[in-house]
């Protein structure tokens, strides 16, 4: 464990807590009403496409960008009405890399280190322990211009971890990271929580918050429009899923409003693969299905009945999946 300046002690009470927040550019709300709360040591998800109001949401609460309506508290003090106490229990690791690719890894920690008000020394030791932690510590000399992007990404985590402080936010931790990599920050997030703190992340990836979050807000187009654990969210579509692929793709219209008819539901439709899918009460209810199919003629490649996924949460939720993009304009 390393020992460093800490920010000052949070009371006991909600980590994060938001009402009615509320941020608009141009007239347009990217924010638009969103009430979370975030329990202490927890990672809580904040889900939904580029664009839906994620990264807005996350700078407001670190006070990069003005509170327009509603209201925002860390650990119970006032996001607009002080500030500059909030910054001293958050850490925040963006989505671009905030280091300087002409300076080292040791040179980057111990500057951020001074700007936090460390002592030269302090700084130094802060810095070589960090590293190490973050499987750093054979690159602490190299400039950060001869960094991969993964070790870019951990380098930018530990700068964020500097005092130690109580409540971190991950905007898109992995976003560009290859598989192996995004594992190895998914452990280290692990361990963050394990130490004591909390997590606040935004993704855009389902298997992240799947993999990661204790309970996930889902927003689209800056409105919050479900929260829960992955597990309550998966339920909140059925018990099971239904996945079809058609013999015949251009019978996809007819098969979907026999799915339709037999089950009252509306199936998410994939046209070009020929795929259907869709959420079941009861995994028996397949057999009706497939009967149906049958009885107007309709062939089937394959067939699975399965849990649901969180992909097909967000296409119950929003008709959409989170690789669609709306507009977001963050000054």
């Amino acid at each position: 464990m390393y020992a460093v300046t800490t920010s000052p002690t949070p009371p006991t009470t909600s980590a994060v807590r938001t009402e009615g927040l509320v941020k608009a550019f141009g007239g347009r709300r990217a924010v638009d009403g969103i009430d979370l709360e975030v329990f202490p040591g927890e990672i809580f998800g904040v889900l939904g496409p580029n664009g839906a109001g994620k990264t807005t949401v996350l700078r407001m609460l670190a006070t990069l960008l003005a509170i327009d309506e509603g209201r925002a508290e860390i650990f119970g003090v006032d996001v607009r009405e002080r500030p500059h106490v909030v910054r001293q229990l958050i850490g925040l690791t963006g989505q671009y890399a905030s280091v300087d690719e002409n300076l080292t890894a040791t040179e980057n920690l111990v500057l951020f280190g001074r700007l936090q008000g460390l002592r030269r020394a302090d700084a130094r030791g802060t810095a070589a322990r960090l590293l190490d932690r973050f499987g750093l510590g054979d690159a602490a000399s190299r400039p950060i211009s001869q960094f991969s992007g993964g070790m870019r990404r951990r380098l930018d985590l530990a700068a964020s971890l500097i005092t130690r402080p109580p409540l971190i936010f991950l905007d898109e931790p992995t976003t560009g990271l290859d598989p192996r990599t995004r594992g190895q920050m998914w452990d280290t997030i692990r361990e963050l929580v394990d130490d004591g703190a909390t997590v606040l992340l935004t993704t855009q990836y389902l298997d992240e918050a799947d993999q990661l979050a204790d309970r996930i807000a889902v927003i689209d187009a800056g409105r919050k429009v479900a929260e829960g654990t992955p597990d309550e969210l998966k339920s909140s579509v059925g018990d099971s899923s239904l996945h079809l692929l058609l013999a015949d793709p251009t019978q996809l219209a007819a098969a979907a409003e026999t799915v339709r008819r037999q089950l009252g539901g509306e199936p998410v439709l994939t046209p070009e693969r020929g795929r259907i899918t869709v959420p079941l009460e009861r995994a028996d209810r397949a057999a009706d299905v497939l009967t149906a199919l049958r009885t107007a003629g309709i062939s089937l490649s394959s067939m699975s009945v399965q849990k649901p996924s969180l992909d097909e949460v967000f296409l119950a939720l929003t008709g959409h999946d989170t690789h669609s993009e709306t507009q977001e304009t963050a000054a």
